[in-house]
């Protein structure tokens, strides 16, 4: 007579609360890409945000003595994978905008290559984004979007644009690349906001 029932499978470990549904946890940072990647030097970077009042210009240098933040967040992948605890160092979205006047509510970000993804601004600002130069204590590789790449952690990490040189205020909301195909066009991973 056997003492363990069919399917029993041991206790069952108790699900992380910062593990959105439908993510698994993983302990490296994959890589993955929509196309090529470009080859920007660092001392070439600069970022760029356009407005109905005119563009504004910073070079790594400009943007990096707006003050440098630490941030731990956790990042989650709308292909199901999650990474806790990541480390970070950037310059947020907000005091970037703090020399910045629009009446827009959304924005087109830009890479080197071509991709683009929208956000609102509600999604930029408020202490929810960064233009990131380093992770885990290391300068931005190229593959994982150095010299630097947005950093919008509470969203899935395709609108995190890797290669990052530019935005794009906008009155109204119009998709990216890959909204365009099929993506939804904000990405909460909460709410498993996947596909449109």
């Amino acid at each position: 007579m056997s003492f363990i029932t069919r399917g029993f499978g041991g206790r069952r470990r108790e699900r992380d609360p910062r593990l959105p549904p439908g993510q698994s946890l993983v302990s490296d940072w994959p890589v993955l890409s929509a196309g090529p990647t470009p080859r920007v030097a660092p001392d070439a970077w600069e970022f760029a945000i356009g407005t109905e009042n005119g563009v504004h210009r910073w070079d790594r240098a400009e943007l990096q003595a707006l003050g440098m933040e630490d941030i731990v967040v956790d990042i989650h992948c709308v292909t199901h994978w999650t990474k806790l605890d990541m480390p970070w160092r950037g310059v947020s979205l907000d005091r970037i905008f703090a020399e910045v006047q629009t009446d827009h509510r959304f924005a087109m970000v830009h890479s080197f290559g071509g991709y683009t993804t929208n956000l609102a601004l509600d999604d930029l600002l408020g202490g929810k984004s960064w233009i990131a130069f380093e992770a885990d204590g290391e300068p931005l590789s190229a593959e994982h979007g150095g010299p630097a790449r947005l950093l919008v952690p509470h969203l899935y990490f395709w609108k995190s644009a890797k290669w990052v040189q530019g935005l794009i205020t906008m009155p109204h909301d119009k998709p990216g690349f890959w909204e365009q195909n099929g993506y939804h066009p904000r990405g909460d991973p909460w709410r498993e906001e996947r596909y449109g």
